[in-house]
């Protein structure tokens, strides 16, 4: 069911287009894969020369819908009508979007690690003369290019030579080599910190002022309210309404919520009462050096602990050191030149393997669930057994897949995944939803100790509000939970005890009651730890 729910009012600042002028109308589109129908009747409205967001919980629709619009979806396997500038279109493929003016940058992004940013931005759509490539011509259109986005660097380097936010830009430059007039960006920052995230805003908003339309699909509802003129709500496939940021009634973070999960949630965070007992886990003098330059510090003369039942938060800018000092307790896996201690239950132990890390009770849940935290052309069942497979395993050591399928059931009823079955392709899950199993996969080895890492990147409110009740109950069944975020509010939210890291320190440990961004930013941004704080002595216990 369609609610027309639309506020009305201006176009607002910066570039918005008139109500009557409208560059794109999705009139009735219905989308059906095997046993979903991911889109059902969704219409969808943007006027020209406006930023147009998308909203919606993990598996809603809209990135099934963006892959319609431009033609990742072609058309005949999808049922409605496309119209821009008035005009009805059939696009057979992105080649044909493209060609239209319609441009999608997706979540995953797609350059070449090996090849420059120049082949990379003109991959498909090389400068050439007669059929060779013109190299001059390629380097310089790239160079002017990359500046337009506020890049410095050299047309040669490859994307292994810069930074996850940079890369992004390269994405937009590489879409702007094109004949754009509707960009669409599927978020686009979710993996960047928050100076990348305003740089890239800031971009958009100059794209505005040129006359290019531009949709965005974000969970960062803070990010939605500061750039968008309207932003489109989309609920199980449908379209729920559509709100005007600058209409007579203020458009709050709160109404889109309500829009998006039906309901509104007073609390974003679930309530919870620690139950704190002795500690589990502590990390004394904790020296990281990176991995190829091995001189240089990453982690330096860390120190934390966490207690059973209690959750402890890491904060810190990108770069801090809070993933490397992760990875490194967690066998090993990052670094070079390790030392310091590990203390398990008042006893020093000695962690040289993953395999070792889990045997003395450790789990780890990557901030990287795609790359590093699931198999994603394996099912449910599969992923949630890799952790532990002796727990499934007869005496020959040969996988019963009875029992794989009776552990991973359990986990996808407690912890409320959404899929058909356990043998379900984790790649073809919602975010939400494909964190649920990354939690499945490390609660199901049985840890005493789990170290979380960016647990709820890229997934909505209403998914974080239940990952945020796994997280309390693994902390009520005793276990210790240390939660790495770039959300500091997040942290505040669910958190005991919170240490900052900067520059590899240890710079501050600060209790759950005295906790404030301000607080926890002036701790993440100091240059050098005050006394005491390495050992994870700052603050209160």
């Amino acid at each position: 069911m369609v609610t027309d729910a639309t506020v009305q009012g201006g176009s607002g600042a910066g570039g918005g287009a008139p109500a009557d002028d409208l560059i794109l109308q999705m009139r009735g589109i219905s989308k059906e894969f095997p046993g979903v129908k991911a889109l059902s009747d969704v219409t969808l409205e943007v006027r020209r020369g406006e930023v147009h967001a998308i909203c919606g919980e993990n598996g809603a629709g809209k990135s099934t819908l963006m892959k319609v619009l431009s033609g990742v979806y072609p058309h005949g396997t999808y049922t409605g009508d496309i119209l821009l500038n008035g005009a009805e279109v059939q696009f057979k493929g992105i080649r044909d979007s493209e060609e239209a003016g319609i441009v999608i940058i997706h979540q995953e992004l797609a350059l070449v690690p090996r090849l420059s940013l120049a082949e990379n931005m003109f991959l498909g759509n090389e400068r050439s003369t007669n059929g060779v490539v013109d190299w001059n011509k390629t380097r310089a259109e790239a160079a002017r290019l990359l500046q337009r986005v506020g890049l410095r660097d050299s047309p040669d380097v490859t994307p292994l030579d810069i930074g996850v936010g940079k890369q992004q830009l390269v994405e937009i430059a590489k879409a702007l080599s094109k004949k754009v007039d509707l960009l669409i960006l599927d978020e686009p920052t979710a993996a960047l910190n928050d100076e990348d995230s305003a740089h890239l805003l800031d971009l958009i908003r100059g794209f505005r002022d040129q006359g290019i339309t531009s949709i965005i699909i974000s969970h960062k509802l803070n990010e939605i309210a500061a750039i968008s003129d309207r932003v489109t709500v989309i609920r199980d496939g449908q379209t729920i309404e559509t709100l005007d940021f600058h209409g007579a009634e203020p458009v709050t973070e709160d109404r889109i919520i309500r829009g998006m999960v039906g309901r509104s949630l007073d609390n974003r965070f679930p309530d919870h009462e620690p139950k704190i007992g002795e500690e589990s886990l502590r990390i004394e003098d904790w020296t990281v050096h990176h991995p190829v330059d091995t001189e240089r510090l990453v982690v330096d003369h860390a120190g934390i602990s966490v207690r059973k039942g209690e959750i402890v938060g890491l904060a810190g800018l990108m770069g801090a050191g809070r993933t490397e000092l992760a990875m490194s307790v967690f066998g090993r896996s990052y670094g070079s030149n390790i030392s310091g201690r590990i203390y398990k239950d008042g006893k020093e132990i000695h962690i040289r393997s993953v395999g070792d890390a889990i045997r003395h009770g450790l789990a780890y849940t990557t901030e990287d669930r795609k790359a590093l935290g699931l198999n994603l052309i394996q099912t449910i069942r599969e992923n949630v057994s890799a952790s532990a497979l002796g727990k499934v395993a007869n005496w020959w050591g040969v996988v019963r897949g009875g029992a794989e399928e009776v552990v991973a059931e359990k986990y996808r009823k407690d912890f409320r995944i959404k899929a058909p079955s356990v043998e379900s392709v984790v790649g073809k899950l919602s975010g939400g939803n494909q964190q649920k199993v990354v939690l499945s996969k490390w609660v199901n080895s049985d840890p005493d100790v789990l170290i979380l890492d960016e647990p709820t990147r890229g997934i909505d409110v209403g998914a974080k509000f239940e990952i945020y009740g796994i997280i309390n109950a693994l902390a009520d069944a005793g276990k210790a939970v240390i939660v790495i975020s770039s959300e500091l509010p997040e942290l505040i939210g669910v958190c005991d005890r919170i240490y900052a890291m900067s520059q590899g320190r240890i710079t501050g440990e600060v209790p759950r009651a005295q906790a404030t961004q301000e607080e926890l930013m002036r701790y993440m941004t100091m240059e050098k730890a005050p006394a005491g704080a390495a050992a994870g002595t700052e603050g209160t216990n």
